[in-house]
């Protein structure tokens, strides 16, 4: 797939060095060309340097027809216009931007652009909603035997409780991230769209995890 990426300070250079390494077209934007330099030397992607906004900028980088744009520079109004124009301009299906203002997040949301904040699982989160495959587990105990696994539900599970959705997997909801917030659900708390939701779950599980969450909700 074609990804292309506005933004290559720490989180931008290491989505595009893993998309690369994972075998994806990646391009890269950046109006300093210096910050280039925190790709690696084997990088196989394209670089761009420019206004990630600038609509020329972005037809030079291949927004045409690119499978997903993540805008994750260092500015929340550059990351939302950028994101806003590669989604209702040129109708990139899988955009997301890194907004720093946990307030502003929440509005973004609702106009339908994922967002994802400045904390430890950005670069993990943007991974899993560009390439809808990669592994969700963050951490495995020592025994091997639990593993702590982060899911964004399926429209299908949206509206029901997460402990529903983590018994589908028999496992248990640890912790709930929404809109850059974090904090720990209780019994009824309900998926929303766009939520990231931390399951401890039985480590036997995860090769099928996707596959049992598309599912949704038995049929009572």
């Amino acid at each position: 797939m074609r990804v292309i990426i506005m933004g290559c300070g720490r989180v931008g250079a290491e989505l595009a060095t893993e998309l690369d390494e994972a075998g994806h077209e990646v391009v890269v934007i950046d109006r300093d060309p210096a910050a280039f330099a925190r790709l690696p030397e084997q990088f196989g992607g394209r670089t761009v340097t420019g206004l990630g906004f600038d609509r020329e900028v972005l037809v030079d980088a291949g927004l045409h027809g690119a499978d997903a744009f993540a805008a994750v520079s260092s500015g929340d109004n550059s990351n939302i216009i950028a994101a806003r124009v590669a989604r209702e301009t040129y109708g990139v299906e899988r955009v997301i931007a890194r907004i720093y203002d946990a307030g502003r997040a929440e509005v973004y949301e609702r106009l339908g652009i994922p967002t994802v904040a400045t904390v430890p699982w950005a670069t993990g989160r943007l991974i899993r909603y560009i390439t809808s495959g990669s592994s969700p587990v963050v951490w495995r105990d020592q025994t091997g035997e639990v593993s702590l696994v982060a899911v964004v539900p399926p429209p299908v599970w949206v509206g029901t409780t997460l402990a529903s959705l983590a018994g589908s997997v028999g496992g248990t909801a640890v912790a709930l991230t929404r809109f850059g917030e974090c904090r720990v659900p209780d019994g009824g708390t309900l998926a929303q769209a766009e939520d990231l939701i931390h399951l401890a779950v039985p480590s036997a599980v995860v090769d099928d995890l996707d596959d049992i969450v598309k599912r949704g909700p038995a049929d009572d």
